[in-house]
């Protein structure tokens, strides 16, 4: 199955439980260190919060939720992901 990142006008499709790093560097996040150190990759979740996998613990390092979450550290288990950056 193939689930899909949307953001800024864009859409892109990844594979059930893929990273969505790759495709929010496709829609023009900017990253920093890859790894969850910097924060730089923070987005805003506006719609399927609950298809993403659970919080990392670099994540709760800069506060993360359900509704703001760092790119370089979430999986998209299935659905659609909104967000904006």
């Amino acid at each position: 199955m193939m689930a899909k990142v949307k953001a800024e006008g864009k859409e892109i499709e990844i594979k059930d439980g893929e990273n969505i790093k790759s495709a929010c560097e496709d829609v023009g996040v900017p990253f920093g260190c890859e790894d969850g150190i910097c924060g730089v990759c923070k987005i805003e979740i506006t719609n399927g919060k609950e298809n993403l996998s659970e919080i990392t613990e670099p994540e709760k390092n800069f506060d993360c939720d359900d509704s703001h979450r760092l790119a370089c550290q979430c999986k998209l288990k299935k659905g659609v992901l909104e967000f904006k950056y």
